[in-house]
Formats: structure tokens, C-alpha cells, sequence
């Protein structure tokens, strides 16, 4: 089929998979994404063979991903992730590195060191962008544990993305020291312009152009996206690094120069995002979802379960060591569930790995696989105790003496 055809049937599906949600939720609430994805790997060549990925493609399911990115940074409060919070956040995943990458090298199966830190940076992961709506239909999002989860997760998106600068850039670590100081430097400078007052005008920009064709701060937010990517890529760093780094600086500049009109403009932002971008990304990621070398291997097929567990061990237990102490048994369950899934970075590092031949195609199946696992699992257990602990404290103030 010809690239307009693929991009017409990824589209088709990309509007299936909320029907097949919604549909199914009556019986269980299952992710989105885990429909965008399953629904890739039925159109693309292993199964259907109807789609095909192509450069127009590709370019667009990338732009997806650093969208993902960019809203997840978009979504970072750092009122709200500061203090004994985050330095507990910071020491967890410094942990969970440590871990993986003594992990992932014990895996490599002759790939040595190099291999071992895809695997091992992959396993860090947490997949933010994908359980911060889950927490936000939940109600939990403005909660203590929403803070907590956000935290943890800021640092399981932030964290790999440093960690693939620094160690998957062919370059020597002073090297790539340098570049990430240099970016950081950029960046800072970047946050300082937004957050020192706008002139009167520009909120009137804002206002006057806000349901017009002019749409000056949605274009606005495309031109900070855009620039940040550049300048990540001319600087010779991973993309997600800038998308990440863009939507902190966009949320300081609609908060601070037009805070009356931010949210309707990240209304604007994600639906573009979500409603385009974003599940182009995830049934891309099905569509060259490699399911026949997973299959095919019996070592790939048993690294799928293992993987699955690795994400709790490496991503989970230490969060459950270094949780705030004020969150009770099941809450810190419930963040290590959270804080362990991972999916969209998982995605950017194997098929990284891939391309530079150091991750074979079964196995980066299986890490696939195992955040797909973790993606449809762990939120639905994590949202269960939440509701636990939800009722608990419901009964309490109701005085139920059962509690």
C-alpha cells in the first residue's frame, strides 16, 4: 500500500482504539494506548501487512513522541516536586541506574557494557506521559500521592533522557559532559526570559488571538517545541531532551504572562497532541512492533515475563525504599506500580539500540512487550489499592468503626 493509504489506515485506528476503550470500560478500564498499539501490530507487516511504515510517516511518529515528552514536562509542577520529595525522587532513580545497568550488562548475552546500559537505561524508565491521565481521571492528580507520583515519574522520563546523553552518544563522557552543561546553560537562560513579566501586549496577543485564526500562543508553544528540538539536535543530544525541557519553559511563560488563558491553550496544545500527533506515535510503535522475532525465539519470548519483573525490581524497589514516609503501605504499593511503568522511552532506546545494532530486534521486542504488559497491569493494580485507601479514609471520616 502507498504511504497515503498507511497513513490513512494508522489514522483509521488511531480513531478505532478510544471507541474500543470506551467500549470495553464498562467490564475494565484498559489504557488507550495499550488499543493504538495492539492495533498497530494487526495492521503492520506481521499480521495484516496493510501498513508499512515511510520517511512522511516516520517524521510525523516522531514528532509524536516529542509531543509526549513535551506534555509530560508541560505537566511538571515544581512547586509541587521540590524538597525532601525530590531529592527522595532524585536518590531513587540514581538506584534504579546503578541497578539496571549492572543488570543489563549481566543480560547482554555477549553484547558487553555498551549493550547492557540500553537495557539498563531502558529499565529506569517511567512512562509519565501515560499514567499522568489515569491519576488525572482518577481525581488523584492534585493529591499528596499525585505529587509523589509526578515526582518519581518526572525523574523516570528526565533521568534516562541524561542518562542516553551521556552514555549512548558514541562520545567521551567530558565530552557529552560539556554538551549537557551547555545545553542546561541555554536552557536556564531560556527559563529566566520566561519568567520575567511580559509586556501588556503580549497578554493581549494572547487574549485576542485565542479563538482566532491567528492562534498566536499556540504557535508560540510550537516555536518553543521546535527550537528546543534543534537546538538538543545541534548540540548533538537526544530530541526527548529538548521536548522535555520545552514544556517546562512553555508552562513558566503561559503561567506567568497570560494565566487566565494557559489552560485553554493547553487544551489547544493537547489536542493537537492526543488528538493527532501522540497516537500516531503509539500505533507507529505496533506497526514496527517486531512480533515475529519474538516469537520465534524461545529465549526473546522468556525475556518478555523477566523484563516485566525487572521493571518492578529495578524502577520499583527503590522507590518503595524512598518513598515519603507519610504515604501508607498501600499508597507506596500503588507508587511503585506507577512509578514502574514504562513504555514510550522504552520504545526511543530499543529502537535506538536496534539501529546502531547493539539490541537485536527479539529482544528490544520483548522490552517493548514487557512495557506494554506494564502499562495495561500495573496502573489498573496501582488505581485498585488507590481505591482502597480511598475508601479507608472515607470510612474514617464517616466513623466507621470497621476501619
Amino acid at each position: 500500500m502507498d504511504h497515503s493509504g498507511s497513513l490513512v489506515l494508522i489514522m483509521a485506528a488511531a480513531v478505532l482504539a478510544p471507541l474500543l476503550a470506551y467500549g470495553i470500560s464498562r467490564w475494565l478500564a484498559v489504557p488507550l494506548v495499550i488499543f493504538e498499539i495492539l492495533l498497530g501490530i494487526l495492521l503492520g507487516p506481521d499480521v495484516l501487512g496493510w501498513v508499512h511504515t515511510a520517511e512522511v510517516v516516520d517524521v510525523l511518529s516522531n514528532l509524536g513522541l516529542a509531543m509526549l515528552i513535551f506534555l509530560a514536562g508541560y505537566e511538571l509542577e515544581f512547586d509541587r516536586v521540590r524538597g525532601d520529595t525530590l531529592k527522595r525522587s532524585v536518590w531513587a532513580w540514581l538506584i534504579a541506574l546503578a541497578l539496571g545497568l549492572g543488570i543489563g550488562t549481566l543480560l547482554a548475552h555477549g553484547g558487553g557494557f555498551e549493550k547492557g546500559v540500553y537495557v539498563g537505561t531502558a529499565l529506569t524508565s517511567t512512562a509519565l506521559g501515560a499514567i499522568l491521565p489515569v491519576l488525572r481521571d482518577a481525581g488523584d492528580l492534585g493529591s499528596r500521592f499525585g505529587s509523589v507520583v509526578m515526582a518519581m515519574g518526572a525523574l523516570g522520563e528526565f533521568g534516562p533522557i541524561i542518562a542516553m546523553a551521556l552514555l549512548l552518544s558514541g562520545r567521551a563522557p567530558g565530552q557529552s559532559a560539556a554538551l549537557l552543561a551547555a545545553f542546561a546553560v541555554l536552557t536556564a537562560v531560556a527559563v529566566l526570559w520566561a519568567l520575567r513579566p511580559k509586556p501588556p501586549w503580549f497578554s493581549n496577543v494572547i487574549a485576542k488571538t485565542l479563538h482566532s485564526s491567528g492562534q498566536f500562543a499556540v504557535r508560540l508553544v510550537v516555536l518553543l517545541l521546535v527550537s528546543m528540538l534543534a537546538l538538543a539536535q545541534v548540540l548533538g543530544l537526544d530530541i526527548l531532551l529538548g521536548a522535555f525541557a520545552a514544556g517546562l519553559i512553555t508552562r513558566l511563560v503561559l503561567h506567568g504572562a497570560a494565566p487566565e488563558a494557559s489552560e485553554t491553550v493547553l487544551s489547544k496544545v493537547e489536542a493537537m497532541g492526543f488528538g493527532f500527533l501522540v497516537p500516531l506515535f503509539f500505533v507507529v510503535t505496533g506497526v514496527e512492533f517486531d512480533l515475529e522475532a519474538l516469537l520465534s525465539g524461545g529465549r526473546e519470548l522468556l525475556l518478555l515475563p523477566l523484563f516485566l519483573l525487572l521493571f518492578l525490581v529495578v524502577r520499583g524497589l527503590p522507590i518503595w525504599l524512598l518513598a515519603p514516609r507519610d504515604l501508607g503501605r498501600r499508597d507506596r504499593s500503588a507508587l511503585v506500580l506507577f512509578g514502574s511503568t514504562a513504555l514510550p522511552l522504552v520504545v526511543a532506546i530499543t529502537t535506538l539500540g536496534v539501529e546502531d545494532g547493539k539490541v537485536d530486534p527479539g529482544e528490544a521486542a520483548a522490552l517493548v512487550g514487557a512495557g506494554m504488559l506494564s502499562v495495561l497491569v500495573f496502573p489498573l493494580v496501582g488505581l485498585r489499592l488507590r481505591d482502597r485507601v480511598r475508601a479507608r479514609e472515607g470510612g474514617r471520616i464517616g466513623g466507621d468503626e470497621s476501619w
